[in-house]
């Protein structure tokens, strides 16, 4: 598997403390392949709240500015939450390839989530691919996806 051809806009990147190391590893294989990255934190394995880098990154998705994001919490589902009380994110918590890529074909998610302490690198790799990879099939789905803001 290869990481798509992205040329347009940095991939926004958040995380609290416990997904720290699922942040730097994701940032480390875009970074090696030449793919742009905006860091919106944490810097580091210090105790901290996952919502001080949600919204700022959900911002950016919902603003045009970061396309896609990807976040990490200890389960994902913390951060995942915060996310999505944006109007515009579709944070989507994923844990294998499969959902990844239904997450992306069927909801149009912006966001992949991962659990910081489920899962190995070679795992994050596989979904972190698979959710780049994989474009949005609209058509119902996109029917669907339409009816999802409450504004």
């Amino acid at each position: 598997m290869s990481l798509f051809d992205h040329t347009e806009k940095p991939i926004g990147l958040a995380s609290d403390h416990a997904g720290y190391r699922v942040k730097q590893f994701v940032a480390r294989v875009l970074e090696e392949r030449g793919i742009p990255l905006r860091d919106f934190g944490t810097y580091s394995e210090e105790s901290c709240d996952y919502p001080d880098f949600a919204h700022p990154l959900a911002h950016a998705v919902e603003e045009g500015v970061c396309y896609p994001g990807v976040a990490s919490c200890g389960t994902g589902t913390g951060i995942s939450i915060a996310l999505n009380k944006h109007q515009g994110v579709r944070a989507a918590l994923c844990w294998t390839p499969e959902v990844a890529f239904l997450a992306r074909a069927h909801n149009d998610a912006n966001v992949l989530v991962l659990p910081g302490r489920l899962l190995g690198e070679e795992k994050i790799y596989e979904i972190l691919v698979m959710f780049l990879n994989t474009p949005f099939e609209g058509g119902r789905h996109g029917r669907r996806v339409s009816k999802i803001p409450c504004r």
